[in-house]
């Protein structure tokens, strides 16, 4: 059971190395590797906050409405090592739409076992959400009281990282969307829908990882998000905040 789960995860390091390095040096070269490092390197601490705090969302969430387990297992905290899903972070590190470890909840312990169910799934995404916007105000009050910020190597960069944070929880916040486990988008619809018992919720559980690897594969979370993430994105920092 290990040894085909080492597999199922080699094959999908694989694929995400063709879609992120090997393609990058395939297209453009030494200088397409080189960009697409440089711009690795940037999205970094947007991953970091983003699954921290999606995480997290879920934990607290979870812990108000009754359950203590997340508590007892250490997730009730913003810190990374308590979050982060080794396969999770590869796949935001190199294609940009990837997962956090997930929060194991008891729902029997919940005040009102469906409403709170819901609440649990739906509180990651709205965590990225809110730090998307957080970032964009800070973003803005970078760009106010710095106004050269873009006129230097340094600037641009701290100018990108915070960029990137938007970004990268946007992305975290619609590819969770998805129906597919670990996903929120699975959860939330496994639970609105009452699919517990199903033949769907058992095929698609068991067979989660290989669905996740074809879509990744046929790059279908890009083809699928793309737009919405920019809309998204221009949305906070044209619309609301006047940025770019």
């Amino acid at each position: 059971m290990q040894r085909f789960f080492d597999r199922r995860s080699l094959i999908l390091i694989l694929i995400l190395a063709y879609l992120g390095p090997i393609r990058a040096l395939m297209n453009n070269g030494t200088a397409g590797l080189s960009n697409w490092i440089v711009s690795t390197l940037i999205t970094i601490p947007g991953i970091i906050i983003g699954l921290s705090f999606h995480e997290y969302a879920h934990a607290m969430v979870a812990y108000k409405s009754g359950d203590v387990t997340p508590k007892i297992m250490g997730r009730c905290t913003i810190e990374p090592q308590a979050h982060v899903d080794l396969m999770g972070i590869l796949s935001l590190v190199f294609i940009g739409f990837g997962w956090g470890k997930p929060v194991v909840v008891n729902p029997q312990n919940f005040k009102n076992r469906h409403r709170d169910t819901l609440l649990v799934d739906a509180a990651g995404v709205t965590m990225n959400l809110i730090v998307a916007f957080v970032f964009g105000l800070l973003l803005k009050i970078l760009v106010t009281a710095v106004p050269s910020i873009l006129t230097t190597s340094f600037g641009h960069t701290i100018f990108m990282v915070f960029y990137y944070v938007i970004i990268i929880n946007v992305s975290l916040m619609l590819f969770n969307f998805l129906p597919v486990p670990p996903l929120d988008g699975f959860g939330f619809l496994t639970e609105l829908f009452h699919l517990q018992n199903t033949q769907f919720y058992s095929f698609v559980y068991r067979n989660s990882l290989v669905i996740l690897l074809v879509l990744i594969l046929f790059d279908v979370p890009s083809m699928l998000l793309s737009r919405p993430i920019y809309a998204i994105v221009s949305f906070i920092t044209n619309t609301v905040f006047h940025i770019l």
